[in-house]
């Protein structure tokens, strides 16, 4: 199996080179049909607002950043930023490297409603707007398990419940990253 083009090409650190030259590249790979569509990775509001100002910068996808139940705090500013801007958030490592799977209050909450800790985990992110997730796995079971989680659905009260576990940032905290 072959293809000769790229889906979603990332710029995943912003590196050295300025964003102007990055992002006029970008669109003359995707003007050449060499890529689909582009993003960059690891962006605050501010690297984002950055991004705004460059020519072809309103052209970008998504923007991946770390976002499981235990790193809420792009939730502040950037969803919501992202969101009216049309930019999709990929959650990266959405189970937290795995830490979600053994926290005792999440299976328990899992369990009482015939689930498990990754489906909720993953259903959490995916209730949002404009947010898709990528969870890694090498187990076709478990790759089964992860697409149900697209289809839960949670109670308003199962939401505060989360919130309860895993609080949503009160205030502006710096964008984390691993």
């Amino acid at each position: 199996m072959s293809t000769d083009r790229i889906d979603l090409y990332l710029l995943h650190w912003r590196g050295g080179t300025p964003l102007a030259e990055t992002v006029k590249a970008f669109e003359q790979l995707k003007a050449e049909g060499k890529i689909g569509a582009w993003g960059v990775s690891n962006f605050d509001v501010d690297d984002m607002e950055e991004l705004m100002k460059v020519p072809g910068g309103n052209e970008v996808a998504v923007n991946q950043v770390l976002y499981n139940l235990n790193s809420r705090g792009m939730e502040h500013d950037l969803l919501r930023w992202c969101r009216t801007r049309g930019v999709s958030v990929m959650a990266y490592s959405p189970l937290d490297e795995g830490r979600l799977l053994a926290n005792p209050r999440l299976s328990k909450f899992a369990e009482d409603r015939g689930l498990t800790a990754a489906q909720v985990s993953l259903s959490f992110l995916l209730a949002h707007e404009g947010v898709i997730a990528i969870p890694k796995t090498s187990s076709p079971a478990r790759a089964v398990e992860n697409l149900h989680a697209a289809f839960i659905e949670f109670t308003a009260d199962d939401l505060l419940e989360l919130d309860a576990m895993f609080p949503p940032p009160r205030s502006k905290v710096p964008l984390a990253m691993i």
